[in-house]
């Protein structure tokens, strides 16, 4: 039984839609259950699945089949889910069935057991389906709050030639972000990769995890989209490799490997700031300053070569926030937003 009326969904429905188009700052303004206690509030459990080895008669059968794989990851206590690029109808043998068939349509006809988990299980879930409103349909990633409510939708702008064709219509380009309770994110689908737009708004948007489901992995450029953007990148690959990559453009996790043909799993720190540490009257000279008062609360790891610094808070206690007011500091998106200003009161 669904979690979501039709009725219901529509009405959210129409907030998630002022989410994609016009409300730039997302949604999910209204209160969720609070991650489970005893760790520190913005520390995210992640898993992100692949569908390796699923292929099923029908999409109800998929989609039982990615819930158990699922399952295999509940014993980490995942904070949010992630599902590869419209997993649902790919998966289905013979070929996609066709989209009035695979799409919801707002009853919760794709959704509802996923909802059901999330609600048992306490955690957000990104769900790629495809969608269909208003006689339109949509590549598009659901998310899914911790209660089993519908919680808005990004609808993938950069379609293939084939998915034109096949009758799916481009999402909004005034790319959205959703509010969490552990903090902001956002989700670019596959073929969105191949440009830098929607993954630019995304960072200018102020969100620290982008989710990339796709039918391929993106190899390093997932990787450079989370240094160049300074926030997480999350990708679920139908097959292989998915990956959880650090705002350095590292990786924090990857799959690929036969153990972990489900998916790979990452608890990821969000209480961070990027410094910029180039030039005269560097932050890095308040550095010794700072580790002096905060010890072992506090963790500084500097990219010498990009002049990067992330400061990053150990315990719930301190709030980088708090400490970039108390020592007069500028993040590196400051830094960048105040030299355009500049230029801008110039008349440059």
């Amino acid at each position: 039984m669904s979690h979501l009326s039709r009725r219901n969904f529509v009405k959210r429905a129409s907030v998630g839609l002022a989410g994609v188009g016009l409300m730039p700052q997302g949604i999910g303004q209204e209160q969720v259950h609070a991650p489970q206690t005893g760790r520190h509030p913005r520390h995210v459990n992640i898993a992100t699945l692949t569908m390796g080895g699923i292929s099923r008669e029908t999409i109800e059968q998929v989609v039982a089949a990615a819930l158990k794989r699922m399952e295999i990851a509940l014993p980490m206590s995942p904070d949010i889910y992630c599902l590869p690029e419209v997993f649902h109808a790919a998966a289905v043998k013979g070929g996609r069935p066709p989209l009035p068939v695979s799409a919801e349509d707002g009853s919760g006809n794709i959704i509802a057991p996923f909802q059901a988990f999330a609600k048992a299980n306490n955690c957000y879930i990104v769900c790629p389906i495809y969608t269909t409103a208003d006689g339109k349909y949509y590549n598009a990633a659901v998310l899914i709050d911790r209660r089993g409510e519908y919680l808005g939708e990004y609808r993938k702008v950069r379609l293939t030639e084939g998915e034109l064709r096949k009758g799916l219509t481009p999402g909004p380009s005034d790319i959205p972000v959703f509010d969490t309770d552990f903090g902001r994110i956002g989700v670019q689908i596959c073929f969105d990769i191949e440009w830098p737009d929607g993954w630019n708004q995304l960072g200018e948007k102020g969100a620290e995890i982008v989710f990339f489901p796709s039918a391929f992995s993106g190899g390093k450029r997932i990787r450079a989209k989370a240094l160049d953007n300074k926030y997480y990148v999350v990708s679920s690959i139908r097959d292989t490799c998915s990956r959880i990559c650090d705002v350095t453009g590292e990786l924090a996790v990857s799959g690929g490997h036969p153990s972990n043909e489900w998916g790979v799993f990452a608890s990821v720190n969000l209480e961070r700031a990027v410094l910029h540490t180039h030039g005269a009257g560097t932050v890095a000279v308040k550095f010794p300053e700072i580790r002096k008062k905060y010890g072992t609360k506090i963790a500084l790891h500097t990219m010498g070569e990009e002049h990067y610094t992330i400061l990053e808070s150990l315990t719930p206690e301190v709030k980088v926030a708090d400490i970039l007011r108390e020592f007069e500091m500028r993040t590196h998106a400051d830094h960048l937003r105040i030299a355009e200003e500049l230029a801008a009161s110039l008349g440059f």
